[in-house]
Formats: C-alpha cells, sequence, structure tokens
C-alpha cells in the first residue's frame, strides 16, 4: 500500500460531500429564480383540445363543459381543481371572488374527483362556476398540459389558450395577474401584433 492511500480516501470522501453540496445549491437557485407559476406551456396561443366532459354527477343545474363552449367570442377562466387538493381549498374564496364580477366568466374542470366528493367541497365552499366538467379519468387534463391542480387557464373568446397559472391564485394576483391577462386576451391578436 502506498503512501498516498491514506490521503486518497480522504479525498474520495469529500466527493459525495461535494455533490450534495452541488445539488443543494442548484435546488435553492431553482427555488428562488424565477416564478414557479410562470411555468411555460406549449399550448399558449393554441387553439384548446377537442374535449366533451360531462358535469359533475348530482351537482345541481350546473352544465358540463366542452372545448365547444370556450368559443364564446368572450375570454373564459378555466380552473383546474380538486376536492382532494389541499391548495384548491385555499384559492376557493379567491375564484368566489372573481366570480362576483360581471366581467369575468369561469368555468372549471373537476380533476379526478370522486362527484359526491366534488359536490360537498362546492356545497361547502360555494360554487364559483357557470360550468364545471367532470375529468374522472384526468385525460382531458394532460391534454391541456396540466402539472398539477390547481391550474388556471385564460382562453380567448376563440378558443385559444393564452395565458397559465400554476399553484394557487393568491389574492394579489386578481389585480396584478389574473385581471391584466383576462384584459389582454379581450384583445384581438390583430390588434396586439400592431
Amino acid at each position: 500500500m502506498s503512501e498516498d492511500a491514506p490521503a486518497g480516501r480522504r479525498y474520495g470522501a469529500l466527493v459525495p460531500v461535494a455533490v450534495f453540496a452541488a445539488l443543494a445549491a442548484l435546488l435553492y437557485l431553482a427555488l428562488f429564480w424565477g416564478d414557479p407559476s410562470e411555468i411555460p406551456t406549449a399550448l399558449k396561443d393554441k387553439p384548446v383540445p377537442d374535449f366533451v366532459m360531462p358535469p359533475v354527477d348530482g351537482l345541481q343545474n350546473m352544465p358540463g363543459l366542452a372545448s365547444d363552449d370556450l368559443k364564446t367570442g368572450a375570454p373564459t377562466i378555466v380552473n383546474v381543481w380538486a376536492s382532494w387538493c389541499g391548495p384548491c381549498r385555499v384559492e376557493h374564496p379567491v375564484l368566489m371572488q372573481l366570480a362576483e364580477r360581471d366581467d369575468v366568466r369561469l368555468v372549471g374542470l373537476n380533476y379526478k374527483d370522486a362527484p359526491q366528493n366534488a359536490r360537498r367541497f362546492l356545497g361547502t365552499l360555494g360554487n364559483p362556476f357557470q360550468a364545471v366538467g367532470a375529468d374522472r379519468t384526468g385525460r382531458t387534463a394532460i391534454d391541456w398540459g396540466v402539472y398539477g391542480v390547481p391550474e388556471t387557464f385564460i382562453v380567448d373568446g376563440n378558443g385559444i389558450i393564452r395565458f397559465k397559472y400554476v399553484g394557487p391564485i393568491a389574492p394579489a394576483d386578481i389585480e396584478n395577474v389574473i385581471l391584466p391577462e383576462l384584459e389582454s386576451a379581450r384583445t384581438p391578436v390583430s390588434e396586439l401584433s400592431d
């Protein structure tokens, strides 16, 4: 055994520590670099995927949701939510506040939820939605590029996805993010390029 062996083992023991430190530094930077709610979507400025979702079973006087419902000539906020989602519960009062506005059309995509749980959630917290589609398998959410719930999309009046917000909407986000993006979706694309 050479005299260098103990020193080599000492330095060899530092390799895992150095790797851990590098990974910790990358994680730290990832947490504070940019806004996690601004995860890009491949569907931005593209038509909503074709879909037809039935209403949540037993949710009284509430229609389901289809891609054609998003081509009304006016922009729509599409919120992806579930009763089992803790952040959705936190976000819900903000959605109720948005629903009080006359200039906002808000619909829901209920993601992989049992109908009785979705009904109980809306019955307890209030129903801000004008329509709720039941995405029991999660297929529609996958087609929309949903990473998790809650996520919110703004779709213009022609059925084009203009904005995606990941995570729960905070009260300040209404004025600072959602309403400006909604207003931008009201502006015809031809005017935006002038």
